[in-house]
């Protein structure tokens, strides 16, 4: 399993390694101390999801409120997706940028992003099914959405007309989000993220 940070800070990709034979193939999708290890805390599971999508469905930008906020450790099961992670957070280095990744049933990536990161994807595939790992449970008086065709992200979604549910298509942009306070802070989700490490645990920027 290989697992390398992402250009926005809190968001790793995951690579596991696959044995394969006649018979099919075995892998470790995930990996408690791998993952800790790479992130530099434990992941709490405290919910499981699984969304199945039609080809040029496009579901984001989520996210939640910070505290608790939401990490989430994501994989497409069947299909492909291709997976966007957002940087929300008022302060960041890097906020208002996005990072996609490719997410298959033939490569078998996962993607983690940690609490005050936005999500979203884009299905390529009909029944594109992509399967959750949440740090917890569903909130939705905390949760929220940044619109993912707002012109100033510009995400280069890789379909012509996505299909949007109706929450999404009304949700604000990431300009009218800010304005109303609902976008969490880059130093609340750092201070957050640093509660959650046990004393002693090393930060690995890798394995």
């Amino acid at each position: 399993m290989k697992i390398r940070p992402l250009s926005i800070e809190g968001a790793w990709e995951i690579t596991p390694q696959q044995h394969g034979d006649p018979r099919g193939l075995f892998m470790e999708w995930y990996r408690f101390d791998r993952l800790a290890a790479a992130v530099g805390h434990p992941l709490r599971l405290a919910q499981g999801n699984l969304s199945v999508s039609a080809r040029g469905v496009v579901r984001g930008i989520h996210f939640a409120d910070v505290p608790p906020g939401q990490a989430k450790y994501v994989t497409c099961v069947r299909g492909t997706v291709v997976d966007v992670i957002v940087d929300i957070r008022i302060g960041s280095p890097t906020f208002g940028q996005w990072e996609a990744v490719r997410l298959d049933d033939v490569d078998r990536r996962a993607v983690y992003l940690g609490e005050g990161l936005g999500h979203g994807f884009c299905a390529l595939t009909d029944d594109a099914t992509l399967s959750y790992l949440c740090s917890t449970t569903y909130n939705p008086a905390g949760e929220h959405a940044v619109h993912p065709l707002d012109p100033e992200l510009a995400i280069e979604w890789p379909v012509e007309t996505p299909l949007l549910s109706a929450r999404d298509d009304a949700a604000p942009s990431l300009a009218q989000a800010r304005e109303a306070g609902l976008l969490p802070s880059y130093e609340t989700c750092r201070s957050f993220v640093e509660g959650l490490r046990p004393g002693g645990m090393p930060y690995s920027e890798g394995i």
